[in-house]
């Protein structure tokens, strides 16, 4: 039986206190540091944090710099890229009003002709087209 299974501490419940430890937090349990002391699982955890802190500590310090005229490049392609949408809808939407507009003279078309055949039939008979209801109703004027 290892010490650190002596002290009663598991790996999991040293495990939230580890990442503290690595970032430089000296305020530890003492039965936590008996058990990392005698735990190559928790002592390699806790080397696996330090290397990774140290290498987001780097990561902090490099400064990448962007190729000559990139930034230029970048923002000259989102310009172009606006105005071919501005472009695209602009055309978009008249395609849509005159698509409209030809309907609504299609059916104004329609409804004159229909007006105008309906007429017409009437003019030629000489007298009002009278459903059979109406002539019950009314008195011919035929006499």
């Amino acid at each position: 039986m290892t010490a650190a299974r002596r002290q009663g501490l598991r790996c999991e419940e040293v495990a939230d206190e580890l990442m503290a430890v690595a970032a430089g937090d000296p305020i530890i349990d003492l039965r936590a540091q008996a058990h990392v002391r005698g735990c190559p699982r928790c002592q390699d955890e806790l080397i696996q944090y330090r290397t990774l802190l140290r290498s987001l500590r780097r990561l902090r310090t490099d400064v990448l710099e962007p190729a000559p005229g990139l930034l230029a490049e970048v923002l000259a392609a989102i310009g172009a890229a606006g105005e071919r949408h501005a472009v695209d809808s602009l055309v978009t939407g008249r395609r849509l009003a005159y698509a409209g507009g030809i309907a609504a003279a299609g059916a104004g078309v329609a409804v004159g002709v229909a007006l105008l055949a309906g007429r017409s039939r009437r003019h030629r008979r000489g007298a009002p087209v009278r459903s059979a209801k109406l002539a019950a109703i009314l008195p011919s004027n035929r006499a």
